[in-house]
């Protein structure tokens, strides 16, 4: 089988980047090739299943990986996958937070309307079929026996994170083969493993917090939002949204504030309920969950009121690892940034591209991934469009 562009991976980068191929450029023969039996599994679970697929608030800062300026450039420049093409026909909301959704919230609609481009325009669409190899030239084998033949390959297939979505980190393999090389690879947007010595008590609880993370001591994060304790560590979106500053580093320490708005009562409400004769275990009731008040005053082992203040705005937990790459969202590290050019063709082989979480390039929780994810794609395919 012979096509102008063969790419490989159905997810999101594969679908945006063969429809905006096809929206741009007529009559060109397309291939995507997905391993999975289904295309754009992953995006329909996207932001629970919302598509969270950018987000209002953009700027570099909210990146991280290699090649900080080109990332600046391709996602946070204008919003061409938004603004220049049809690659969501669906009216977009935003939430207080700025996060981007479909307005239907449903983010299988977005496949849907992916999936009916392809159609639409003759792309062919194979799944259920991984490439095995990828040979200059290019020639692509199948594990079904088969070869394709393409004057341009994009690699779109994913990172390591989530290899129910086929996406277990043996892709690469595809890219390494023929000279590039990987940064270190880690879990991110991931649940973390602490220190359970003083949350045993607490699985289940879910509390507001200011989460800030040190690393040799210094604070190198701090973000805010719900903290659930778990029987491996912590969960909720306050630790998936600091997992990302913390996957790389060693000796990692978790501080845990849990009144974010005022903590400057603490100790004079403890001293006023030990005045009524409040039993020692209640000097925090009625001011945080009470199994949370009890593990606090477990661990300060006294009823010193400013003890008990401290450690309410600085319960520290030891981070021992995370929950791995398949409860990860998405890859921290991936295609070394140096190896590509501005408009992500590989320097190494001519009309070779990548696009999306294969890169080392990951984001923030919020559509920041996603909003890599299409932009990359969508400046690959108008690069290629100009060639052809």
């Amino acid at each position: 089988m012979n096509f102008d562009v063969a790419i490989i991976g159905g997810g999101a980068a594969g679908l945006a980047c063969a429809s905006r191929l096809s929206e741009r450029t007529k009559n060109l023969k397309i291939a995507v090739i997905e391993a999975g039996e289904r295309a754009g599994k992953k995006l329909a679970a996207t932001g629970n299943g919302q598509g969270n697929v950018t987000n209002a608030n953009m700027s570099a800062e909210h990146y991280f990986g290699g090649n900080v300026p080109l990332v600046e450039k391709l996602a946070c420049g204008k919003d061409n996958f938004l603004t220049e093409s049809s690659l969501f026909k669906c009216v977009l909301s935003r939430d207080e937070q700025g996060r981007v959704y479909p307005g239907g919230r449903q983010a299988s609609a977005l496949v849907d309307s992916l999936l009916a481009d392809l159609k639409r325009s003759g792309v062919t669409l194979i799944t259920g079929v991984k490439v095995e190899k990828l040979s200059r030239g290019f020639v692509l084998f199948l594990s079904d026996g088969r070869n394709i033949e393409a004057n341009y390959v994009v690699l779109c297939t994913g990172g390591k994170a989530q290899k129910q979505y086929k996406t277990d980190g043996s892709a690469y393999s595809l890219a390494t083969n023929l000279g590039h090389t990987l940064t270190p690879l880690y879990p991110s947007l991931v649940q973390l493993k602490t220190d359970t010595q003083h949350i045993k008590t607490l699985k289940g609880i879910r509390t507001d917090c200011i989460v800030s993370a040190f690393s040799g001591g210094k604070k190198i994060a701090e973000k805010r939002g719900d903290v659930i304790f778990t029987e491996y560590g912590v969960s909720g979106n306050a630790i998936f949204a600091i997992s990302p500053y913390v996957a790389d580093k060693q000796s990692v320490t978790l501080s845990l504030h849990f009144l974010p708005q005022s903590s400057a009562f603490i100790a004079e409400d403890v001293l006023r309920k030990k005045k009524l004769g409040y039993p020692d275990s209640e000097l925090l009731s009625g001011t945080l969950h009470n199994q949370l008040g009890r593990a606090i005053i477990k661990r300060v082992g006294s009823c010193d009121e400013r003890a008990i203040e401290n450690m309410v705005c600085n319960f520290t937990l030891p981070v021992t690892g995370s929950l791995g790459f398949d409860y990860a969202q998405v890859t921290k590290g991936g295609i070394n940034m140096s190896e590509v050019s501005d408009n992500l063709e590989s320097k190494l082989v001519k009309n070779l591209f990548f696009a999306g979480e294969i890169l080392d390039v990951d984001g923030e929780c919020g559509g920041y991934n996603l909003h890599w994810v299409f932009s990359s794609a969508c400046a690959v395919a108008d690069e290629i469009s100009k060639r052809v």
